[in-house]
């Protein structure tokens, strides 16, 4: 079986799981969320594993679930906040669609509340531990993203919509680069979305 065709990634509150629904939902492809996934295996939630085993036994159970994933799971595959963060998994992704959906505080705050059922946003202040994340986690999406969404203003729909149409447009068999090309930043005129190459701030 072939392993997904379009990899999302991004922060707690992005939208992996609404645009991934609506990915699958247009495309006609499979959908699979790596966090959900994981549940089914284990027989429990998330929040449970974490409480009961600690965060270094979850990570391996999501290693090996994303490992299975890439080889077992089409269509489109939506990661947990921290999946990425392993180097492992950052070897595993290497070379894979991945799009990273990247999103402002302010859209995560009115997206996640008060982080509840989040065990990695516990504490007094959520949206504290959030920018601690983002510190630690953003610049890990970008060099592993082969294109970066503003997941930040607009609906799934229109997340969804920009995604097909950079997606279709990258992969266009008259759009010929060299191995080292990046395109050009734009703006998806039906949405309004900017789309850019993860890298652009590396090649701006």
């Amino acid at each position: 079986m072939n392993g997904p065709q379009i990899i999302l990634l991004g922060l707690m509150g992005a939208g992996k799981t609404s645009v991934g629904r609506e990915l699958s939902r247009r495309l006609q492809i499979p959908f699979t969320d790596l966090d959900h996934l994981i549940e089914q295996q284990q027989g429990r939630r998330i929040p449970e594993i974490f409480a009961v085993d600690g965060e270094q036994a979850f990570r391996e159970i999501e290693h090996a679930a994303l490992e299975r994933a890439l080889q077992e799971c089409p269509g489109v595959l939506a990661l947990g906040g921290g999946a990425a963060m392993d180097p492992r998994s950052q070897t595993l992704l290497a070379g894979h669609p991945v799009v990273w959906l990247d999103v402002d505080e302010r859209t995560a705050r009115r997206r996640i509340g008060h982080g509840r059922g989040r065990p990695m946003l516990t504490g007094p202040d959520p949206m504290a531990r959030w920018r601690e994340l983002a510190a630690q986690r953003d610049p890990v999406h970008r060099k592993l993203a082969r294109w970066r969404v503003d997941a930040g203003h607009g609906a799934a729909s229109a997340v969804t919509r920009a995604i097909i149409e950079t997606m279709g447009r990258s992969t266009a068999p008259a759009q010929k680069h060299s191995a080292d090309h990046r395109p050009e930043p734009n703006s998806d005129p039906t949405t309004g979305l900017r789309i850019t190459p993860s890298h652009e701030e590396e090649t701006s």
